[in-house]
């Protein structure tokens, strides 16, 4: 295998881009007018694709909004990310909460209703 990388189907790619890229630090690797590719200099192959949801090369079946799919990002300080994401007024589904398996997690939902789990080891 060469590669693998996950890809969030979006109706506005410029504004889901710009969420991962304030809420976690992202930065674009690639870009086109329906197409993404956000990195992270801190994590060496990682890759965040967002896809135009209604572009030609998506099947017309697969072009509903997300379920079923969360995607996690471990970063030193959940708190830190919480309160960039309430000054930003992003939808927080549950704020930080101490797990039992030792991590403190929040949820919130991108621009095209993805759920992100953001989580840190308890301090």
């Amino acid at each position: 295998m060469q590669r693998c990388f996950t890809n969030i189907l979006s109706g506005t790619v410029d504004t889901t881009a710009q969420f991962y890229e304030q809420v976690l630090g992202m930065t674009r690797h690639f870009e086109s007018d329906w197409f993404v590719i956000l990195t992270h200099e801190s994590i060496h192959g990682l890759e965040l694709g967002i896809l135009q949801r209604d572009h030609d090369i998506i099947p017309a079946s697969a072009r509903h909004a997300p379920s079923g799919v969360v995607i996690t990002f471990v970063v030193d300080d959940c708190n830190a990310v919480h309160s960039k994401a309430e000054q930003m007024g992003i939808q927080i589904v549950e704020p930080p909460t101490d797990m039992p398996y030792g991590q403190r997690r929040m949820l919130l939902v991108d621009p095209d209703g993805t759920l992100v789990d953001v989580s840190s080891k308890i301090q």
